[in-house]
């Protein structure tokens, strides 16, 4: 017997496809879903027997956020919210400076333009105080993960991942396939 303790959204008449075996045969079954029974789980249905991703999505590993101010930014962390902070670390071949503010269970990178072709300048053009830049992911196969993404009509900003950071592969989705969110993944 399959049962499932996801949301299925209204319409869907059904709620996933498991295999009974019967005296050696083997036989589909697909349950029909009843939306007065609908319920709200993040946990993972309880099926059986369907094929899953190739590649798994991981923790959140950071949320980076523009600052017009790196110094300013770096002390509001550091000094008044009592952060642990890292040193400001220049990454030409992303036109950025970054600090990475330790929260326990993720991390803020805070960004500030390095160079005249920074990325982050026109984002700052637009946002004169500064604010979220984009969300950062863990993936267990990035480069599973981007044919998979790509297969599936997601865009990259780049055509292949580049070392981030942390001194790992990253990639950046287009933030119009994503919900308006700039999603990096990152090797884990």
């Amino acid at each position: 017997m399959c049962v499932t303790r996801g949301y299925a959204p209204p319409g869907n008449n059904l709620c996933c496809a498991t295999k009974i075996r019967i005296a050696g045969l083997s036989k589909c079954v697909r349950h029909t879903y009843s939306p007065t029974l609908r319920t709200l789980s993040t946990s993972t249905p309880l099926c059986q027997g369907i094929p899953g991703s190739v590649w798994k999505l991981g923790r959140l590993n950071h949320i980076a956020i523009a600052v017009p101010d790196m110094e300013k930014a770096t002390a509001l962390y550091r000094d008044v919210l009592g952060a642990q902070v890292s040193d400001k670390v220049p990454l030409p071949e992303h036109g950025v400076y970054t600090v990475f503010v330790e929260l326990g269970n993720t991390k803020l990178e805070l960004l500030h333009p390095l160079g005249e072709k920074s990325p982050i300048t026109g984002f700052l053009q637009k946002n004169k105080s500064g604010g979220m830049h984009h969300i950062c992911i863990e993936v267990d196969d990035i480069s599973v993960a981007i044919v998979d993404l790509k297969a599936r009509n997601i865009r990259t900003l780049s055509a292949e991942p580049r070392i981030g950071a942390h001194g790992k592969p990253v990639m950046f989705l287009h933030p119009k396939d994503c919900d308006g969110v700039l999603v990096e993944l990152e090797q884990a």
